[in-house]
């Protein structure tokens, strides 16, 4: 969470995140990485780190094999618990009592009394801790949480994507994704403002939920453009023009350019109902809650209450005419055709995406496309094949495992991720018939060029004939 986005948004707000609830006004002025402890009506208090001491010896057995667990090894029952919790007792005083109740807790060994702690203090402990947000801690939340809403994208392999995308500053990108805006938000925070991406999107608007966790300022939205996809035929056609523009609806918006806060950019429609913050998995509440800090702010209210309905239609095409410029600005840069890159990561199948597509690719350029399922990008591999054009072509997965690293403990987790996607990448080349047409004028001109030239006499040797 952004400290930032809290002071716009999250004030005097009620946040509920893991079954715990509280507010965010005591978080404005703390540094990021503060621990905050969860106190009685939700305020936000800094937790003061308190010095262990490492002279006190714990008393622990050698082993638990006879440690039987029949459930009736902890005194306190959950009313004495629940007791424990309405007359406002910490939860560090709880997990100690915890410990002090239980017959089988000095029998455990050394590291089964560390889990059991551990354990507790999670259940009973309300701790927060505020972190910047980044491309890893929203992903890896995404994957754990709400892994349909970014196609199921492990976090290893949108760094994949990211390496074989080439994605620096100053590059110009262009991107079709339908992750909720992560690989977009990823690509943005990788090149730091510098640069344009030009982002295709179906439907009726770009869905940017996952962008606008990441709390860009302004200056990193000012090289961001967006572009139907449905028009996209007709720019490769030449027949695009800008009065195709002004028959799409456009109630919708993508994200508010101040600090990718959604906020009134949105019309009376969407109060009820935004296809923009909904991703094609919205029946989930966990996710929805978790974003409840940057979905809306106290500044978000009804057309009523900004003013009169005349002075509210004309902000309304005001910034309809600002999304048809950005549109058109979009339009002019893919007509150039000399993008430094493409990536597509979306639920359609990426064969018909990618051959249209990196029309708009300069040559040696990189380009990458993931899919949850492999067979689709086999498809793809040998349609690229038979077009030509493309030279490096590799189809990979990547494989993750987790270790545990603990003291005389460290070993990989028994868990492990089943798989993360698939990825095609490879690079852009002069096709073989353009270069073919380049070559058969270049030997057209040539010969035209030896007809026009004369070429000179040569003389006969005569030879003496002998009288």
């Amino acid at each position: 969470m952004c400290s930032k986005q809290c002071r716009s948004s999250g004030e005097s707000k009620k946040i509920t995140f893991e079954k715990q609830w509280f507010y965010l006004d005591n978080v404005i002025g703390h540094s990021y990485g503060t621990t905050f402890e969860v106190t009685g009506g939700g305020s936000l208090q800094p937790k003061k780190k308190k010095e262990e001491s490492t002279s006190e010896t714990k008393e622990a057995g050698t082993d638990n094999r006879n440690i039987i667990d029949d459930g009736k090894s902890q005194k306190l029952t959950q009313d004495d618990i629940k007791a424990l919790k309405d007359k406002g007792i910490k939860g560090e005083e709880i997990v100690q009592q915890l410990i002090e109740n239980s017959t089988t807790f000095r029998d455990k060994t050394e590291f089964a009394q560390d889990k059991y702690i551990k354990k507790k203090k999670k259940k009973y402990e309300a701790i927060v801790t505020i972190l910047k947000p980044s491309t890893r801690i929203l992903s890896i939340m995404y994957y754990a949480r709400e892994p349909g809403k970014i196609n199921h994208m492990r976090y290893d392999t949108l760094a994949q994507m990211l390496t074989l995308g080439n994605i620096r500053a100053g590059n110009k990108m262009i991107v079709m994704e339908t992750c909720s805006g992560l690989v977009l938000g990823a690509m943005m925070e990788r090149m730091g403002g510098f640069g344009s991406i030009i982002q295709l999107y179906p439907g009726d608007g770009p869905i940017r939920v996952a962008t606008a966790c990441f709390g860009f300022p302004k200056s990193f939205l000012s090289g961001l453009y967006e572009f139907p996809l449905n028009k996209v035929d007709s720019l490769l056609n030449g027949t695009f023009s800008a009065e195709m523009l002004s028959s799409e609806p456009k109630d919708n918006t993508s994200i508010e350019e101040s600090n990718g806060i959604v906020e009134d950019k949105q019309t009376p429609e969407q109060d009820t109902e935004d296809p923009m913050t909904e991703a094609p998995d919205s029946s989930h509440p966990e996710d929805q809650e978790t974003m409840e800090v940057v979905a809306q702010g106290p500044e978000y209210k009804e057309p009523k209450e900004r003013g009169s309905k005349k002075a509210y239609i004309q902000e309304k095409q005001r910034r309809q005419e600002e999304q048809r410029k950005r549109h058109l600005e979009a339009a002019a840069l893919l007509s150039e055709r000399n993008a430094d890159g493409l990536i597509v990561a979306s639920r359609f199948h990426p064969t018909p995406l990618l051959l249209g597509l990196l029309d708009f690719v300069a040559p040696s350029r990189p380009f990458v496309v993931y899919c949850q399922y492999k067979e689709p990008l086999l498809e793809c591999y040998t349609k690229l094949r038979e077009r030509g054009g493309v030279i490096n072509l590799k189809l990979s997965e990547t494989w993750l495992r987790n270790y545990q690293v603990l003291p005389d403990r460290s070993h990989p987790k028994l868990l492990m991720s089943g798989g993360g996607g698939y990825l095609l990448s490879g690079f852009t080349v002069v096709s073989d018939n353009v270069r073919a047409d380049a070559t058969l004028r270049c030997s057209t001109g040539t010969l035209e060029s030896l007809k026009t030239e004369e070429p000179a006499a040569k003389k006969q040797k005569c030879t003496e004939s002998g009288s």
